[in-house]
């Protein structure tokens, strides 16, 4: 690890970021340039400590997950997230296998994207990144781990809680769909990648899967539109667009509604609310 060339790197990268590159307020008058090493630390989801010891070359050598957050917080390309990891005494993660560091143009969208739900998934179905109308939506999807990162593996492992969001109607054709979007992934990358991982689980863990992969059928999906049902607001229709990255592996998928109906006022109690209990910040007649 080399503390020094770690330190400069990250103090460099922080003081070319503004605010509203990373979709922060602006806030009061800045004395210096860049962001606060408070907001970076924010922004990673470590503590302002933590982080202020790595910029003064005295910090204990971060782990992957701490350097992935990093790469995230200061919107590092893939070649600087490289440089980040080799600094800090870690192997390069794998750019096409699914990893955790989310593109940097998608994120630029994500900051401004406030009033409609959005996510970026990776080509495998793991959720690498929420904004806040998201996890309202769809819930929390940051604390899995292991296989069961992808929306692929908890579809068809765990369907009673997976499949809670989308009408019994519709699970079949989400199948077929979580299937042919598999295997696209599985052949662009291959049968000893991470895609090739979870397509031998799940032809280990569910007879459904096996059956459908099967039909050798493939889609990757640019455009939808579906019925989730939200626990307290009930159903919501609404269209689904995708933006890739270049090398498509990973996709911004943005939910919205039809202007001025029921599904909008729905989105826009999201909005207002958030994660809170309908419940009790309902008042009653």
């Amino acid at each position: 690890m080399d503390r020094a060339a770690l330190a400069d790197f990250l103090r460099r990268h922080r003081e070319t970021l503004r605010p509203e590159d990373v979709g922060l307020p602006n806030g009061l008058r800045r004395r210096a340039p860049g962001l606060r090493r408070e907001e970076v630390a924010l922004l990673a989801a470590m503590s302002t400590d933590y982080y202020t010891r790595l910029e003064q070359r005295r910090g204990p050598q971060p782990s992957e997950q701490m350097l992935s957050s990093l790469a995230r917080a200061l919107r590092l390309t893939d070649d600087e997230r490289d440089y980040l990891y080799r600094v800090a005494g870690h192997n390069t993660p794998d750019r096409f296998s699914g990893g955790g560091h989310v593109s940097p143009a998608l994120q630029r969208v994500l900051d401004r994207l406030e009033d409609t739900p959005a996510l970026v998934l990776s080509n495998l179905g793991e959720t690498l990144v929420q904004n806040r109308m998201a996890v309202a939506l769809l819930g929390d999807r940051s604390g899995y781990t292991g296989l069961a990162r992808s929306e692929y593996y908890r579809w068809f492992t765990d369907p009673e809680n997976a499949r809670t969001q989308y009408p019994p109607e519709d699970r079949a054709r989400q199948s077929r769909a979580q299937v042919a979007s598999l295997r696209d992934a599985y052949g662009a990358l291959g049968p000893r990648s991470r895609a090739g991982e979870l397509v031998r689980a799940l032809l280990a863990e569910s007879p459904e899967f096996a059956e459908l992969w099967e039909r050798h059928e493939v889609a990757r999906r640019f455009e939808d539109h579906k019925t989730l049902l939200h626990p307290e607001l009930g159903p919501i229709e609404l269209d689904c667009q995708a933006l890739f990255t270049e090398d498509q592996s990973q996709c911004l998928l943005v939910l919205t509604a039809a202007p001025r109906t029921e599904a909008a006022e729905k989105l826009a109690l999201l909005g207002v609310l958030g994660t809170q209990s309908f419940a009790a910040a309902t008042p009653r007649e």
